[in-house]
């Protein structure tokens, strides 16, 4: 009998302290990416959550599913090299000079207005590559609407994915 006296009052305690611990959210995005009219090959582009020290902390979403071709987007290549965590799940096709695709992103709440920014980096084969094609802090102010792109993406557009 004090064996499940103490059992209840373990389990109660522990189900107490699980039942105030911070629930994260997140939010999906639907993020069009439109490329310059470049000509050559698809665009390899990566979209990554920066840190506020300025490192890569996840993998958000990869255009272009030949993993082979990965090292041509250097930077970013530093980080995922090391780890290669599965990103089978976040991959899509590349996309040629002149054309958009469209990306759903997953971004947790905790990450926006907490020093954050997100990163679209490109590569194209026998090309040029842009670190920071676009980047922009995660603010609630600067998540949704139009990033211009330096590189190979004409412009970004984000919108909560409602």
């Amino acid at each position: 009998m004090l064996k499940h006296v103490k059992y209840l009052i373990v389990t109660s305690l522990v189900l107490g302290f699980v039942s105030f611990a911070p629930i994260t959210g997140s939010t999906k995005y639907k993020c069009m990416i439109q490329l310059t009219n470049y000509t050559g090959e698809g665009a390899y582009i990566v979209i990554s959550l920066i840190n506020p020290k300025g490192e890569y902390e996840k993998t958000l979403y990869v255009i272009g599913e030949d993993d082979e071709w990965y090292n041509t987007v250097e930077e970013w290549w530093k980080f995922y090299g090391k780890k290669r965590n599965d990103i089978d799940a976040i991959t899509g096709a590349t996309i040629a000079g002149g054309e958009r695709t469209i990306s759903v992103i997953d971004i947790e709440d905790s990450k926006i207005d907490a020093g954050y920014s997100i990163r679209f980096e490109t590569a194209v084969e026998d090309q040029e590559y842009f670190v920071k094609d676009v980047e922009f802090p995660l603010t609630s102010e600067t998540i949704t609407g139009k990033k211009e792109g330096t590189g190979f993406i004409r412009y970004v557009r984000m919108i909560p994915n409602k």
